[in-house]
């Protein structure tokens, strides 16, 4: 692989933190990722969680807020997170706004240009960066993934239509119908064009009422009552739903007084590794 780059590596929980860059193929664009080794992979390659953040957050937002390294290191899994989008390229309105452009990729491969070259940030991560990945880290085929907000989106949905490439899936305040919220409203029309059909293929909830886990896996989700984005943009009760209406099941935990910020989701983010823990040793 050319144009590798290691930018930093620090010591932590008997482990390595580790910052990257390369060019992807996938995006057309010099990609981040950070990656957290843990002690275990001294002795043979270990699963891998990979974590998706969510808008305007970047490769470090996670690694350094989340709080996840302590409890990978106690159940050897290496933690990887990209970054949120490419960057950089010179696109009209890529940087205008929050919610599209930098740091706002969605996880998806777009259709409309001019994202469709570069913003492929679901061939990225469920393709490339595992790949990636095989190369330069010793990385088993055993993987889970989760995710915070946009990133809880991508994680649910990447899980749902890939699931022999996912053992485990679960999120923090996903945007769980963003068919719905202004959002995925903004990001769908942007990155697929004007046809609503293309979005459901975007959407959680529509996709785990049509191909729910034929192995009848877990989804665990964490949703604090006091999420300033809770009725606008989230709806977790439509997943709810959906997951009931599809017999997928679904363990939602609601958290009172927590917001959308990582003093929420580093409180709970424990049990999230533990969840993705069980699957991997067990797939490993």
């Amino acid at each position: 692989m050319t144009n590798f780059n290691t930018s930093g590596e620090h010591a932590c929980f008997g482990g390595t933190v580790s910052f990257h860059a390369h060019h992807s193929s996938a995006c057309d664009a010099e990609m981040r990722f950070a990656v957290y080794v843990p002690p275990q992979a001294a002795e043979g390659p270990v699963p891998v969680l990979y974590y998706l953040a969510g808008l305007t957050s970047t490769e470090e937002t996670f690694i350094v807020k989340g709080g996840a390294q302590r409890v990978a290191a106690e159940y050897g899994l290496m933690l990887v997170a990209p970054d949120t989008s490419p960057r950089g390229l010179g696109l009209a309105g890529e940087d205008e706004d929050g919610d599209f452009g930098s740091g706002a990729g969605f996880y998806l491969d777009a259709t409309v240009e001019p994202w469709s070259r570069h913003y492929r940030m679901g061939t990225y991560v469920t393709r490339e960066l595992p790949a990636v990945l095989a190369e330069h880290f010793p990385a088993s085929d055993a993987r889970g993934i989760f995710g915070h907000s946009m990133g809880g989106h991508g994680a649910l949905t990447l899980a749902l239509k890939n699931p022999d490439l996912y053992a485990s899936v679960s999120a923090f305040a996903p945007v769980s119908a963003p068919t719905r919220a202004p959002w995925g409203k903004k990001a769908f029309s942007g990155y697929l064009g004007p046809d609503e059909r293309s979005w459901r293929e975007h959407d959680a909830s529509e996709l785990v009422r049509r191909i729910p886990f034929a192995d009848r896996r877990s989804i665990l989700v964490d949703q604090g009552t006091a999420d300033q984005f809770l009725e606008e943009q989230l709806y977790p009760q439509t997943l709810e739903e959906a997951c009931r209406e599809a017999e997928q099941p679904l363990t939602l935990r609601w958290h009172d007084g927590y917001d959308h910020s990582y003093y929420f989701i580093s409180t709970f983010m424990d049990d999230h590794v533990r969840h993705h823990a069980e699957a991997l040793t067990d797939s490993a």
